[in-house]
């Protein structure tokens, strides 16, 4: 792909266009997804989509950079335009629902608002009813701005500034105290928006409730404590099975029995690993896969097992 725009969007926060470089199509993605890039020296960084899922000849993406994280928003931030970079095709863990939904409520915090112009643009589209709350700390670090403001006067987004204090900001937990039938609610934005929305949200049903995390969440005792437990995989194809020592992890252990499993943030929120399974009983400690999911797909970055035997299909 080549970089074909460089924008600051907002304090922090740059935009990049992106098109093939022989000017073909691209894949086309939908609403709430998004794609792999690999910008060199072993970095591979998800970033949401934020372009109309109808434009089948440009990918845009927007990317806050965070001088404390691990490196990859520096290096894309250092590209310019006429740049080439590699990307996977997209992958979707947000999906819009679809016109079961009568009303779709959205909710963004930061950089959390990159899902989210792709699904508003499928919703206007649809002449779908919705409302997105856009939460920043100022006017300055509010990306799309001038995009957003048609829909700033139409009602249709609302802004919201706390100036760094989020008691002064939206309050989450009031909006989502409670459910009406035919609802769906969307938040993407930081751990602390995360949690209050997760808290807010146990008059609702599981299926009406879409998250989309940039980050990892913290693991409770509980949960840590399965990386005490050793347990073994078994590769279906080949019945070749692969042990898991206390405190390695499952990638890591395939991957020194040969096996290539392709990952990125190993940390159980892009959705990369996802891996099928046939028998045994996973710890799941993602936060992608649903309820459904995981009956039959884990993600092995981060699961471990109750059974003694994992049996995966790769």
């Amino acid at each position: 792909m080549r970089i074909t725009d460089v924008i600051d969007e907002a304090e922090g926060i740059r935009s990049f266009r992106l098109q093939a470089e022989n000017g073909g199509e691209l894949p086309p993605f939908t609403p709430g997804a998004h794609i792999n890039i690999r910008l060199g020296a072993g970095l591979v960084r998800q970033y949401s989509l934020a372009g109309d899922s109808a434009d089948n000849g440009t990918y845009r993406v927007a990317v806050l950079r965070e001088d404390q994280g691990r490196g990859g928003s520096k290096a894309i931030h250092a590209v310019v335009a006429g740049d080439t970079l590699g990307i996977s095709t997209p992958r979707n863990n947000f999906p819009l629902a679809g016109f079961e939904a009568s009303f779709h409520l959205l909710i963004a915090g930061g950089i959390g608002i990159t899902p989210m112009l792709s699904m508003i643009a499928e919703l206007e589209r649809r002449k779908a009813e919705w409302l997105l709350h856009y939460c920043t700390r100022s006017r300055e670090r509010t990306a799309f701005r001038e995009e957003l403001q048609p829909l700033v006067e139409a009602g249709k987004v609302v802004l919201h500034h706390d100036g760094g204090d989020p008691a002064k900001g939206l309050d989450i937990a009031a909006l989502l105290a409670e459910y009406q039938p035919g609802h769906h609610v969307y938040v993407c934005g930081p751990k602390g928006m995360m949690q209050i929305a997760k808290a807010a949200v146990g008059a609702w049903p599981p299926h009406c409730v879409h998250f989309e995390h940039f980050a990892a969440t913290e693991l409770t005792s509980e949960d840590a404590a399965w990386d005490k437990k050793p347990f073994k995989i078994k590769i279906a194809r080949t019945g070749q099975v692969v042990n898991v020592p206390a405190r390695v992890g499952a990638v890591d252990a395939l991957r020194n029995a040969g096996y290539e499993i392709e990952t990125s943030c190993l940390e159980g929120y892009c959705g990369t690993c996802i891996t099928r399974y046939t028998e045994g009983d996973p710890v799941h400690r993602d936060t992608v896969l649903s309820a459904a999911d995981r009956k039959s797909y884990v993600m092995l970055c981060r699961a471990r097992s109750r059974s003694r035997m994992l049996v995966i299909d790769i």
